[in-house]
């Protein structure tokens, strides 16, 4: 039998780790931090896939969205070359894909330390869950032509009334006490498991108190009660560590996916990590990804919380 050849090429999965980190070093390094964007009218919401709606989640939100501001594109709708030609469309000729990752889940046989099947109390074999990483390439539909109509939606933007009231609601769903005195910083207290605020007129607009409420309470998310993350849960951790700094990049991340989501645009810099978070992506090329995957968990909690409580 002759053996089917395809002109694809997987690269290995260490390599694809670190083009992915190399490309997120870059641009922290050339002063865009890739989780923080300005929202536009016609940019609001996570980018999505243009046939299913879907929208994506973790790094592939920050891959797309640093090819986006490169590019220039105002649509957050996305496709593959062959979506756009089963959509009757095509990608133009001379334009450049956009990488994005896809994690598969696979079960694997358990084995000792000497390579012999583990067995459970009933004599099957027991199984790992297990996961591998692939990549696949979509264009930005301004990349493509003769899509038809449905593909290039106008997105709705809500009063400002409307997305900062939803912002509220997820701070009043997610279980955490919000205690506002006059002062000059924001914090979350693991200890009391509460929420402290500076008042609102201290900051310069709602959108910049919401986003810093936001970001605060992604750091909620890592009580023990709830996604139990070391950089909460530790007693150990101090300012300057690396497992501080981490969770404020999980903060970072997971609240610029909740003001993507709400459509607020709010000022939020900790450019005091920055450095931080360049050596512990330098040295560590899977880092961002588990950064990623803890803010996409605590983006899920608060916003399936908020919904679950909506509907009660």
């Amino acid at each position: 039998m002759t053996k089917k050849t395809t002109n694809r090429k997987s690269a290995p999965r260490q390599d694809l780790f670190q083009t992915v980190t190399d490309k997120i070093i870059a641009a922290l390094e050339n002063g865009t931090t890739p989780w923080r964007k300005a929202w536009q009218t016609g940019k609001e919401g996570l980018p999505a896939n243009a046939i299913s709606g879907r929208n994506y989640s973790g790094i592939n939100v920050m891959l797309l969205w640093i090819d986006a501001a490169d590019k220039g594109f105002h649509s957050n709708r996305w496709l593959t070359f062959k979506q756009a030609l089963d959509a009757g469309g095509h990608v133009r000729k001379g334009e450049k894909s956009t990488l994005v990752t896809l994690f598969k889940p696979f079960q694997k046989e358990a084995t000792d330390n000497s390579g012999q099947p583990v067995f459970d109390d009933n004599g099957e074999v027991v199984m790992r869950d297990r996961c591998f990483m692939t990549s696949f390439h979509l264009f930005n539909v301004e990349q493509c032509e003769n899509l038809p109509d449905n593909l290039y939606p106008e997105i709705p933007v809500l009063p400002d009334v409307e997305r900062l009231a939803r912002a509220e609601q997820i701070a009043a769903c997610s279980g955490v006490s919000v205690i506002h005195r006059y002062q000059d910083r924001a914090y979350y207290r693991p200890g009391v498991d509460h929420i402290m605020m500076p008042e609102v007129a201290q900051f310069d607009s709602p959108e910049d108190y919401y986003s810093t409420l936001l970001h605060e309470l992604v750091h909620s998310t890592g009580h023990a009660s709830r996604l139990a993350r070391e950089g909460i849960t530790s007693t150990s951790k101090k300012f300057g560590d690396p497992v501080y700094g981490f969770e404020e990049l999980i903060a970072e991340m997971g609240s610029a996916f909740l003001c993507a989501e709400l459509g607020i645009n709010g000022d939020l810099q900790h450019d005091s990590y920055i450095a931080s978070w360049l050596q512990t992506l330098e040295e560590d090329n899977r880092a961002v990804f588990r950064a990623a995957r803890y803010a996409r968990e605590a983006f899920e909690y608060l916003v399936l919380r908020e919904q679950a409580l909506a509907v009660a």
